[in-house]
């Protein structure tokens, strides 16, 4: 991937001018824009505002704002929900730190995001309510309290099934928002 300060050395050579003709016309210093082109700082706000405008290209010609699209990070984002098998919460904790890694800059990550953190958010103290409930039935030998046990590891297992039939319907390009979400803990955005 070419960086910003690639990208200036590039256009500024196309355009025939020198460093010294570049930051004339940008109105910095010959040394901050040495700097930038070796990549050693990085133009924000004003300072690249002006070099644009100096190289008379738009900013969005260096910095790529674009989502990208991957379909696979989609795939194993919805996978992530296995890790409740291995670490407590799991279905919670790794899929919010993959959205809040790759939110911005893939595709649908954003709003199927909300989407899985929502109805995992939901469905963790719904089950982890029923698993109470089954410890205390067991406790107080209430035998017809303790199967709740038996169906908190059932919605545990649809739980997962769920999460590898969507990857399937996502791997066949279907993307849609797949759980419900009757409590909204994140907004969704249009």
């Amino acid at each position: 991937m070419e960086t910003i300060g690639a990208k200036i050395s590039k256009v500024r050579k196309q355009k025939g001018m020198s460093q010294e003709v570049l930051s004339d016309l940008a109105k910095i210093n010959l040394r901050t824009l040495q700097r930038i082109e070796k990549e050693e700082n990085e133009p924000r706000g004003n300072t690249l505002q002006q070099i644009c405008e100096a190289l008379k290209i738009n900013i969005e010609e260096l910095i790529d704002y674009r989502e990208k699209e991957d379909k696979t990070y989609l795939i194993f984002f919805h996978l992530s929900i296995i890790s409740n098998i291995i670490i407590p919460l799991g279905n919670i904790i790794l899929p919010l730190i993959l959205w809040l890694n790759k939110r911005d800059s893939i595709i649908e990550v954003n709003n199927q995001g909300k989407n899985i953190l929502n109805f995992q958010i939901l469905f963790s103290l719904f089950n982890n309510l029923i698993l109470i409930i089954g410890v205390v039935g067991k406790i107080q030998h209430l035998y017809i309290l303790s199967y709740f046990i038996l169906i908190y590891f059932l919605l545990l297992l649809f739980n997962i099934s769920y999460s590898i039939y969507v990857a399937n319907r996502i791997k066949k390009n279907d993307i849609i928002n797949f759980y419900p979400n009757p409590i909204k803990f994140l907004r969704q955005t249009k």
